[in-house]
C-alpha cells in the first residue's frame, strides 16, 4: 500500500468510527437522567521514592512486590528475573519476561529505575524496554545527562518516535510511565484498517501524544504491519543492564 493511500485508508476508518460514535451519541436527550451511568471506579493512590502507590479499584495488578506469577520466560517456563524489596530485577543473559495473558487497549503503569551507580554509555546504559504486543517497544533507558539517538532515549517509541522532551530522573530513582495504548485495527484479509497509537506520560510530563507507530519497532528497520492476534502479551526486555522495576498495573 503507497503512504497516501495507506492514509486514505486511516482517515476513512477514523471518519466512520467518528460517525458511529456520533449516532450512538445522538440516541439520548441533553442531560437525560435515564442515560446508563458509568460504573464507579476507585482511584489509587500516588508513589513515593519509598513506597509504590495503590493501584485503582478496576486495574490488573502484574506485580504486587511479591512474586512474577503473573510472567514467564520468553523461552517459556517461569520467569527468571530476580524478586526481592518489592521489585523484580533484569538478570542478565536471561532473555526477556513476559506475561501469561494477552492484552490489547491498555492503560498501563509501570514505574522502573536505572542502576545507581551508572554504567556503560549511550545504548549500554540502563537499558530495557516494555513491549505492547510484543511488538511496539516503549524504551526504557538511563537518560539522565547521558547522551544517545533520540528516537533510543527514555520513553521513545524506539526507533521512530523521540520523546518531546527528556523528563529523566538520575539513577537511582524511581520513574514512572503512564502509557495509554490503541492496538492496530486489521481487516479480516490481514489489510491494516488503522495504525496502534500510544500516549506516554515519564514522571507526570508528556512526552509522546498520541503517536502513531508506522509498524512495530525494530533495529535499524521500519518493519511494515502484518496481521496479528488483537491480545498478545506484554514482554519487558534483558538487554543485559540490571533495571528494577515495581508496580506494574492496567486497565483494559
Amino acid at each position: 500500500m503507497t503512504q497516501s493511500a495507506f492514509r486514505l485508508s486511516a482517515a476513512l476508518g477514523l471518519a466512520a468510527a467518528t460517525l458511529a460514535l456520533a449516532a450512538a451519541e445522538m440516541k439520548w436527550p441533553v442531560h437525560d437522567r435515564t442515560r446508563p451511568k458509568p460504573r464507579v471506579v476507585t482511584p489509587g493512590s500516588f508513589s513515593t521514592p519509598e513506597q509504590p502507590g495503590k493501584p485503582p479499584s478496576d486495574a490488573i495488578v502484574l506485580f504486587e512486590g511479591k512474586d512474577l506469577s503473573r510472567w514467564e520466560s520468553e523461552k517459556a517456563g517461569p520467569a527468571p528475573w530476580k524478586v526481592e524489596n518489592g521489585y523484580f530485577e533484569v538478570v542478565k543473559g536471561t532473555k526477556g519476561i513476559r506475561t501469561k495473558e494477552g492484552f490489547g487497549d491498555v492503560q498501563l503503569h509501570a514505574e522502573w529505575m536505572a542502576p545507581n551507580p551508572p554504567v556503560g554509555k549511550d545504548q549500554d546504559r540502563g537499558n530495557s524496554g516494555i513491549f505492547f504486543l510484543g511488538r511496539y517497544e516503549v524504551q526504557v533507558l538511563d537518560s539522565y545527562e547521558s547522551e544517545t539517538y533520540p528516537d533510543g532515549q527514555a520513553s521513545a517509541l524506539y526507533g521512530q518516535y523521540p520523546p518531546l522532551v527528556n523528563a529523566c530522573r538520575p539513577p537511582g530513582e524511581w520513574q514512572a510511565y503512564d502509557i495509554v495504548f490503541r492496538r492496530p485495527r486489521f481487516r479480516p484479509d490481514g489489510a491494516l484498517v488503522s495504525p496502534a497509537r500510544l500516549t506516554v506520560i515519564h514522571n507526570g510530563i508528556l512526552v509522546q501524544d498520541d503517536v502513531e507507530p508506522w509498524g512495530p519497532t525494530a533495529w535499524l528497520q521500519h518493519a511494515p504491519y502484518t496481521a496479528h492476534a488483537d491480545k498478545l502479551p506484554l514482554a519487558f526486555q534483558d538487554h543485559g543492564n540490571p533495571v528494577r522495576y515495581r508496580n506494574i498495573w492496567l486497565r483494559e
